[in-house]
């Protein structure tokens, strides 16, 4: 019997996630307003297959599977009519989502999974609005979805435990490593984690401690080299408990603890510098191809992958 499941939103996020389920071998129907949109996702989608194909994790046969498991459209009761997991993965604005909801409890066949794919809104915000609250989960990808083992699963004390299991399962069964919360706390985990860092990085860049190649560079090749395989809370006991309670006595107080973005990033973003989608954000990307860039990227991400399964 086939399987089938829904992504809505064709995205940076959408579409890596539809390419997790495709490659599983779901009929995956992926959704967005307009066929322009779906049509970028789809070159997306294939040139992610491609880069697969050349690092030898996947053969071509199944490049080709995954493609024809794919279905493009604007239709959004034909997209989730069959599904037996939908995921949202449009704008974070709620109201959007909770207009999306309504249509998708009326659409979606009674026993479907409706789960998002938020980075934003809590479980209990999410389903304010919801008249079957039970079949509602947050599944929080990471981009590149198709390539970031990690999803973040996250239940409401109404969300029923088959859904909780059954969500479980499906991660697993596209390959992901679903971690799922005993609380719903705003940023989840990794987001809370890494926005710690990453305010501290800001402040480092700030204070003149170092330019940012420099702090990227002691990311790459220091901790985030280690964390690929050994987690903080690992780090600090293989580090031995006592030591760590020293560093951290010495090191807490000196740290940044500002409670809004860094003034670095106020300032681009006030000039229009938001990044690669912009040429230039706190580095410059002028001369360089970004999509060059980010094929580099995933590359490197997929070797990582490899390593890690062994």
């Amino acid at each position: 019997m086939e399987k089938h499941a829904a992504v809505i939103g064709s995205g940076v996020m959408g579409h890596g996630i539809a390419q997790l389920f495709a490659l599983a071998g779901f009929r995956v129907s992926l959704y967005d307003l307009q066929e322009e949109f779906l049509l970028k996702a789809r070159a997306s989608i294939e040139h992610s297959l491609s880069l697969l194909v050349a690092e030898g994790v996947i053969a071509d046969q199944s490049r080709v599977a995954a493609l024809e498991h794919i279905v493009l459209t604007t239709d959004l009761q034909a997209a989730v009519s069959a599904a037996e997991i939908i995921t949202e993965a449009i704008p974070e604005v709620i109201e959007l989502k909770w207009e999306l909801f309504e249509k998708l409890e009326h659409y979606a066949r009674p026993d479907a999974i409706i789960a998002s794919n938020t980075s934003t809104f809590s479980i209990a915000r999410l389903i304010e609005k919801t008249t079957t609250p039970q079949r509602f989960i947050i599944t929080h990808f990471f981009n590149p979805a198709q390539l970031v083992p990690l999803v973040e699963v996250v239940r409401h004390e109404r969300t029923a435990e088959e859904v909780v299991h059954k969500t479980i399962q499906l991660m697993e069964e596209i390959g992901k490593s679903p971690v799922l919360l005993k609380k719903d706390v705003p940023g989840f985990i990794a987001n809370r984690l890494q926005t710690a860092l990453m305010r501290e990085a800001f402040h480092l860049l700030a204070e003149g401690v170092a330019d940012a190649a420099q702090i990227d560079s002691v990311m790459k090749n220091g901790i985030g080299f280690r964390w690929a395989f050994v987690g903080p809370i690992e780090t600090a006991d293989f580090g031995g408990l006592d030591t760590w309670k020293r560093v951290m006595d010495n090191l807490a107080p000196e740290l940044d603890g500002s409670a809004k973005a860094p003034a670095i990033i106020e300032e681009r973003v006030t000039e229009g510098n938001l990044g690669t989608k912009t040429g230039a954000g706190i580095y410059s990307y002028k001369d360089t191809a970004v999509t060059e860039t980010l094929r580099v990227r995933d590359e490197q991400f997929i070797r990582l992958g490899k390593m890690k399964r062994g």
